[in-house]
């Protein structure tokens, strides 16, 4: 297999723009790209930008109705007919909105396309992850949903199992429901729980249906989890369920609206923790996957302080070794964000750590201790569920674990 790591860009994707005043402003996605190229990712041997087609309707309809396409096309003519979601404060109508939506969806099925043929081992898609979307109806800002498209693309070229991890703030609910019946995907999502945070959904009873009871996990995180306790949550599940399901591919929703600033969520991670969450999932798909490993985007509101720099490092990551987190921001990279009219606080480097803006204070000499400049520090769940996230954690354990043949209260499973 190739050690080349794709990267699926094009301009276009740009264009799903659900207005100026909505949270996902696709100038995050801009300034990712630039932050990334400034700081020699995109320049690296090992990182092939590929350019992406629209998906045809053959490939949307792998996940959504025929009728709900047509909706899509139609809506900008009459949006107060629109219906199905659409013309919503999250989902609002926007010119070319169909044609925006296929392109994001054909460039998560061209990263699928590029890893599962061989031609490169690891792919990124920033602007993918719209995981909400469900067969006839846009939710949560999302119109189709490409992380279950690109999913259902591997299953139609042969795919036997693929596992599909979510570490965004909120629920992937689209892509459960989609595979909620189909044992031949393990959907786990890590999220904010549903009683604070949309979509609702999420439990740790979620488990699928039929032939695929225990192909879908939930954990469902309290409000202020930070980065240690999110790591301590993830490697408490994740890595002993993906090796007990053995996956052919590792598909990898990677919101980073996880942030301890994000405006929509209450989690309280920093980029070093979201770093960390890159780094063990790319390890997961060398173990199990012979490294195939496909990168989506997904939710993140910190426009200028969180999505750039984390989904550099996601980019860092797949096209060969991490940015060092102390790497200064470049200058050129602030002018562009004051160009761009932003105000707010440029971080001074790659990581949370020693920030003038760390909430902490300014100039605080001590950061928190769950932000290291290499990875976060966690300590192994605690199976006496002494804390509301071990309870978290030993609830997820309990419902799915024993469906794997693995044991719920022993830490080394």
């Amino acid at each position: 297999m190739s050690h080349v790591s794709a990267v699926i860009w094009d301009d276009g994707y740009l264009g799903y723009d659900l207005g100026d005043s909505h949270p996902l402003n696709p100038v995050r996605l801009a300034l990712t790209m630039s932050l990334a190229g400034a700081l020699g990712v995109m320049g690296r041997p090992e990182a092939r930008l590929v350019q992406p087609e629209p998906a045809d309707e053959a490939l949307l309809t792998l996940v959504h109705d025929a009728a709900y396409l047509e909706v899509v096309r139609r809506a900008p003519e009459q949006p107060w007919t629109a219906g199905h979601g659409l013309s919503s404060p999250d989902n609002p109508v926007f010119p070319r909105m169909h044609e925006a939506s296929a392109l994001i969806a054909g460039g998560s099925v061209a990263a699928a396309r590029e890893v599962w043929s061989g031609r490169c081992r690891h792919a990124v898609n920033i602007a993918g992850g719209l995981h909400h979307a469900m067969r006839a109806r846009a939710s949560g800002f999302c119109i189709y949903n490409d992380a279950a498209i690109s999913i259902a693309w591997l299953l139609r070229e042969g795919a036997e199992r693929v596992a599909y991890v979510d570490v965004d703030v909120h629920h992937g609910d689209g892509v459960q429901a989609a595979f909620y019946d189909d044992p031949r995907v393990l959907t786990i999502s890590l999220h904010q729980s549903p009683l604070s945070l949309f979509p609702g959904t999420g439990f740790p009873t979620e488990l699928g249906r039929g032939d695929a009871v225990g192909t879908s996990v939930n954990v469902a995180l309290p409000p202020g989890t930070d980065d240690a306790g999110w790591l301590s949550a993830f490697h408490a599940v994740v890595p002993g369920l993906l090796r007990a399901f053995q996956p052919q591919v590792l598909v990898t929703q990677d919101g980073c609206d996880t942030h301890r600033e994000d405006p929509l969520a209450d989690l309280a991670l920093t980029v070093d923790g979201q770093r960390a969450s890159y780094a063990a999932l790319h390890g997961l798909a060398h173990e199990l996957c012979d490294g195939r490993w496909v990168a989506l985007g997904g939710g993140g509101y910190g426009l200028v302080r969180c999505v750039p720099r984390a989904w550099t490092h996601l980019l860092a990551e797949a096209t060969g070794a991490g940015v060092p987190p102390d790497t200064p921001i470049p200058a050129g990279w602030v002018e562009e964000v004051r160009e761009r009219g932003f105000r707010t606080a440029v971080p001074a480097s790659m990581s949370d750590v020693g920030d003038p803006a760390w909430p902490n204070g300014p100039g605080a000499a001590e950061p928190p201790e769950t932000a290291r400049t290499d990875h976060p520090e966690w300590t192994p769940w605690n199976p006496d569920g002494s804390t509301p996230l071990d309870r978290a954690v030993a609830a997820t354990r309990q419902a799915v674990y024993p469906l794997h043949g693995l044991d719920p209260s022993d830490p080394r499973d």
